[in-house]
Formats: C-alpha cells, structure tokens, sequence
C-alpha cells in the first residue's frame, strides 16, 4: 500500500510537468548528450562553414574591398560578394544565419563590369538571383524586405528559443508566418499600424496604431477578404478584382530543415502533418520523419561542434580575396573547396552586435550558428533524438517502482539497499546506452529518483519503524522464557507469525516431587516454635514471612535450574504451574531436531538437580550449627536442605501454538491440544528422578541420535486420563554411569 502511494504520487508530479523536475531532466540528458559525442556517429560530409570573425571585421575595416572605413555594419555587397563566389566554385545551397531587417540606400553603391553603378542592396539581390541557391534568415520579430525575400530561393526560421535555464536544446520545426496585403502593408507604414499585434475578430481585422490606443478596424469577409476600395478608394484601375485577401499563411522552416531538403529534394510543401511527427517525402522514394512535440518542437542532435573537422571551415575573407582575384581575372591557384557544399554563413565574432553565442548541452559558451549544421544533419542522415512518450514514462515509473517494491520487502535491509542501487545503475546505463546508441531519451529523474530511491527510503523507513516495533513486542513476549541466543534468532527473523498455527512440537512439563511435603512439614515446624514460644502476633507473623521466603526461595532455585536447561538447549518456556515446569520445543523458531534438544535438556535438568541435591546436603551440617544460633537468640531454627527430585514427562505431536490472552492486558505464548495434555499425564506417571517420553518422541530419538534412542527402556503401556487407549511410553536413563 505504501508502494502504490509512493507511485501514485510520483506519477501525478510527473503529470504536473513541474519545470523545477524537468530542470533535472534536463541536467541527465546534457550529460548524456556529452557522452555520446565520445562515440563515432554517421555524420552528413558536405557541410561547410564560412565564419565572420574579428580578423574578418578587421580585414573589410581596413580596405579589403577597396574602401576602407567600414565598419561592423557592412554594406550588403559583403554579402553579394560572397554569394558571388560561393555561386562560382559550385556550392550547392549558400544559408545565412545573418538577418537582413531592412534595406540600407545609405551605403555606397557598387560599381558594375559596364562601368553602371547599383545600389548596395541591389547587387545583393541580383547576386542572390543569378545563384539561385540562397536561403536567408526570418524570425517572428524580423523579416527581409521583399527585395531579398523574392530574390532568395527560399526563407529559413532561425529563432532561438531556450530553455527555462538558458540552454538551447530545440527547435521549432516550422512557423507560420502572416504575408500581409501590400496595400495594407503600405497603409500600416502610412498610418502606423503594427501589423504584428493585429487581432483577427469575426468579420474584421482589428489593427492597433503604434505609440497610442486609436485602432483601426478593416471589414473581411469570412475567406478573409477585404474590399480594395476601403484602401484605394476610387483609385482602383480598371478590371481589378474587387476584393483580395488580407494575409497568405506562408509556412517557413527552420533554416537547417531547409537546407538538408535542398540535398535530399525533399517537398516541403507538402509536408504531412501527424501527431508527433512530421513526414517529408523526397527524390528517390526518400522519407523523413521528424519527430516533435505538441508545440512542434524537436531536440537538437549536437553531433557536430564549432571546431569539428567534419565541418569544412573558411573564414569570410578568404573568399572575399579569391571572388577579388577571379574579378581580376586570377584565375591561377583558385580553389573549388565549397563545391557541392550546404554552406553556412554565420557569425563567430565576439564582443559585439554580430556575436551568436549561448549555451547548448554541450558547452556553457558556444557558437549558436551550430544549430544550423547539427539539424540539417539530423534531416539528411535520418537521426533523431526521440524522447519517450508520457505514458512509457508513467509505464516504467510503475515497472521500477514494482521492482524495488519487491527487493525492499523480501530481501534483508542492507541486501535490499544493495539491489536497489544495483537495479538504479543498471536502469541509468541501460538509459545511456539507449541515448548513445539510438539516441532514444529515457527518463531517468521520475524513475530513478522519485520510483526508486524514495521509494526505497520510505519502505525502508517503514520497515526500520514497524520491525522495531515488533522486535520490542517480541522481546516483550520471550525475553524471560527462552536463552539469549534465541532471542536473538526471533529479532533477526525476516518473517515471525506469533498468531495460531498447527505445528508439530515437543513438550516437557517437569515436577519439583517432595516440594508439597516439604513445604508443609516447614509450616508446621514454624507454627509448634511460634506456640512453643508464646510469640505475639507481630513477631509470630515475622516467623511465618521468613519461613515462606525461605519456601519460596527453594522451590525458585529447583525450577530455575530446570528453566536454564530447557534455555540450554532452545527451548521455550511456557509457564510455571505452581512447582511444574512447561516447555516446549519447534515453535516459533523451527527446530528440525526439536525431540532431541528436548530429551537432551531434560537429561541436563535431572542431573542438575541431582548435582543441586548434593549441595544442599552438604550444606545441612553448618545449618545445624546455625540453628543452635538461632534458637539462643529466640528465633525460629531454619529447616534442614531437604533433597527434591524432578518428574519429567514429554511428548512429540501436533499442537495448536500462538498468542493467547488479550492485546489490551497480559497475553502468553503458549501451546495446547491433545498432545500437549498426554506430555502432562507423562509427567503425572514418571515417579521422582525419572524422565518419561512417548513412542513417537522415541521414534523422533531415533531418527537424530540412534545411540540415545538405544539405551531408553521401554516400559509397559499405560492408560492416562483423557486417553482411551493405552500409551506406549518409555524411560530415558540419565544418570552418569
């Protein structure tokens, strides 16, 4: 029940998708990702890298392109320039991690072959149209004006969207992109409209004015068409249709997804959308899927470093210098090195508005123009990184959970500690692997840590506070009547049942004879000294309560050596029946020889009271002695040391043992039935200073000592009280010879 509330609840924190639990996550699959770079892993060949570096600002600053003087801002010929000889050594796709936000007329135009001059910007666009393999950048914040946009082969997504702790580890997929009317895009420059915070409302679009609350509403009709006069009034010429729509949704990719589908020719327009994946379809019966999540996110696959020497290299400035020498017609020691290169141009310069760095899970510092390549080759190499679905997660919380469950209950403490760290490192490694190999992420936060190790420590917490609980119960029931070391076996047992079962146990009930006797012929001789001696009532009753501690004393020093045997030997004892002795044997911790250590001990309580009886005797001359004392001095003489002997009766059978009494008072562990009541007629028949067994402790004898079971004398068979038929009994000699 624990278990399951355990599981329960860590399921549910896993349902809440608490960020402070998935921060965690995170952390295992960063150090998973830098793991799995130290293995070899298939990487697309043709990726290349032109870097605009601080020695590239410093090259163009000083003169590289005849003019010195530029600054960090180049004009946009830089980049004409190098598309232009990209274009010649035969690149296949040219992707600029660069964001061209607006046309720039203030920078110097450019002198054409023919002597004509364009502007900057111009040259740029024609550079991109004569190539015709261009991508550039757009984010939901930035577009290219439609100079560079109609003149790019196609448009590539290239925000970045971090994590709750400043990492990048996704991407989106694609994004749509609202393409507005231009009448309404030359309305919003004229009037101020912010064309990004406009909100569609039936029947209108409502655009907000920058700088102020005013708002202006246009009228659409429900396939979002507005009525071109609103705009033109009655400028509109001749023949033009009457209405037009407002905005096209325009899907744009992510920049790397577009540049591994110019290798692959893969439609992206016709991509299939499913829930989780997104499928493109290529040349050559090519498919890829690409696995995202619900906001069309998918995960990085950071095969590919900054610095990785898959990664063909080249500072921006080197292909300035050589497009400059093929211009002069130098076409000696040209290179070809980007030829049917994906080339992306981005940004490694620090310290200023160019710099491109964040963190990844790989470095805490890095080149975020990294993004590009490492998707493009997840696209054209066909790996991906898939992170297990939610319910394969909740799945394997339960599994692991199970699992420790079941270690912690049936093992001993510190073995069940040890399985479960066993079971924690085998399921990590086991997610590592799978995230190196296949590049599948398995959780290991909620498993590990929530199914696992507190579920461990809460079960073992239980155990350490119920166990000792028990123990003290235990201890509280047995800690008088048996030896110390099985006291010690019944705290240390994993599993005690103290409730009612049928086992087959040996019983002993010993007699203290003459104890009855004694204890009267004691009596009266206090009784004649206190009339002899006329004592008053106090005094009398002095006499009587030293007699009786006396009394008391002897018959505990009889059936004290008689309990030490039983202990001897690991039996329990059950209760004192006035001067008897109940014992018995194989209950609650087994006993496989539970006659033999039953016979044997009541073999040790027979001579012990023998070698007793000795003592005592010996001891009658100097209490002689003392009574002369004692009589002298007006007090009662103390009796003789009588010598008693033991009884002894034992059987072998099927009892019912258990707890008996009530929880709320006293309650006794004990044993009854029939057998337990043939052990006591036994004891009943045995005389004094004999030990009488049944036939089936005798055949248990013979079983576990033969030569035991031998020298017992069987006897005639007798008839008991509570018995019909009458008992085979026989004699276990003792004494030693």
């Amino acid at each position: 029940m624990l278990a399951a509330i355990v599981l329960a609840l860590v399921c549910g924190l896993r349902l809440l998708h608490l960020d402070l639990f998935e921060r965690l996550e995170r952390i295992t699959y960063d150090l998973r990702m830098r793991t799995a770079l130290r293995f070899p892993a298939n990487t697309a060949t043709n990726l290349a890298f032109v870097s605009m570096e601080d020695s590239s600002i410093a090259a163009i600053k000083n003169g590289l392109l005849g003019k010195p003087g530029f600054g960090l801002y180049w004009p946009r010929q830089v980049y004409g320039r190098l598309v232009e000889e990209l274009s010649a050594q035969g690149a296949q796709t040219v992707a600029f991690d660069v964001l061209f936000g607006e046309l720039r007329p203030d920078h110097a135009p450019v002198e054409m072959a023919d002597g004509n001059f364009i502007e900057s910007d111009t040259f740029f666009a024609l550079q991109m149209r004569r190539a015709g393999n261009v991508l550039i950048a757009v984010t939901p914040e930035l577009q290219p004006p439609s100079l560079f946009a109609t003149n790019a082969l196609a448009l590539g997504g290239i925000s970045t969207d971090k994590d709750s702790d400043g990492t990048l580890r996704r991407v989106e997929a694609f994004h749509i992109y609202h393409r507005w009317h231009p009448l309404l895009k030359k309305a919003a420059a004229e009037f101020d409209l912010d064309l990004d915070k406009a909100q569609l409302a039936p029947g209108k679009i409502i655009l907000p004015q920058n700088d102020s609350t005013n708002v202006v509403t246009l009228p659409i009709d429900a396939e979002n068409r507005f009525e071109l006069a609103d705009l033109v009034g009655d400028k509109l010429p001749p023949g033009a249709a009457p209405k037009a729509r407002a905005f096209n949704d325009e899907r744009v990719w992510h920049m790397g997804i577009v540049l591994a589908a110019q290798e692959l020719k893969l439609d992206l327009k016709n991509a299939v959308m499913v829930p989780g994946e997104i499928i493109l379809r290529g040349a050559n019966g090519v498919v890829r899927t690409i696995p995202v999540d619900s906001r069309g996110y998918f995960y990085i696959d950071w095969r590919l470093t900054p610095n990785d020497a898959k990664i063909f290299r080249q500072p921006i400035e080197s292909l300035l210098i050589q497009d400059k020498r093929r211009l002069l017609g130098e076409t000696n020691d040209l290179s070809n090195d980007f030829r049917g290169k994906l080339v992306i141009v981005g940004s490694t310069a620090q310290g200023n508005d160019l710099t491109d760095r964040g963190a990844t899970p790989l470095e805490k510092d890095t080149f975020l123009v990294s993004k590009h390549w490492n998707v493009a080759n997840s696209v054209i190499t066909g790996q991906f990184i898939r992170r297990a679905p939610v319910p394969m997660e909740l799945a394997l919380i339960i599994l692991l959970g199970a699992l420790t469950a079941f270690l912690t209950w049936q093992l001993r403490a510190f073995s069940a500690t040890g399985g479960t760290l066993l079971l924690m490192l085998a399921y990590v490694t086991a997610a590592f692997i799978a995230f190196t190999a296949f590049r599948y992420w398995l959780p290991i936060v909620f498993p590990v840590v929530g199914a696992v190790l507190i579920e461990h420590i809460m079960l073992v917490t239980y155990r350490v506070v119920f166990e000792e609980d028990e123990k003290r119960r235990v201890n509280s029931v047995f800690s008088k009547i048996v030896s110390p070391d099985v006291m010690n076996e019944l705290l240390q047992a994993e599993t005690l049942s103290l409730g009612g079962a049928r086992r087959e146990l040996t019983v002993f009930f010993a007699d203290v004879r003459g104890f009855t006797t004694f204890t009267d012929e004691t009596q009266e001789r206090v009784l004649e000294f206190v009339r002899a001696h006329q004592l008053d009532p106090e005094a009398a009753e002095k006499c009587y309560d030293e007699s009786a501690r006396e009394t008391l004393e002897t018959v505990n020093l009889y059936l004290s050596t008689v309990a030490d045997a039983v202990k001897n030997h690991g039996g329990i004892v059950d209760k004192y029946i006035g001067d008897c002795v109940m014992a018995f044997w194989n209950a609650p911790v087994p006993h496989e020889q539970h006659a033999l250590a039953c016979v044997r001990a009541a073999i040790e309580a027979q001579r012990a009271i023998h070698g007793l009886n000795e003592s005592r005797l010996a001891q009658n001359t100097s209490r002689e002695i003392e009574n002369r004392a004692r009589l002298s001095a007006g007090l009662p003489p103390k009796p003789l040391l009588t010598a008693l002997q033991l009884g002894t009766g034992i059987n072998t059978g099927l009892v019912t043992v258990g707890l008996m009494g009530s929880e709320t008072h006293q309650s006794n562990y004990t044993v009854f039935g029939r057998e337990v009541n043939l052990a006591s007629r036994l004891e009943g028949v045995s005389g004094s200073g004999r030990i009488i067994i049944s036939d089936a402790t005798h055949t248990h004898l013979q079983r576990h000592d033969a030569a035991l079971a031998a020298a017992c004398v069987e006897l005639p068979p007798v008839t008991v009280k509570g018995i019909r038929a009458a008992v085979k009994i026989f004699e276990v000699p003792w004494r030693n010879k």
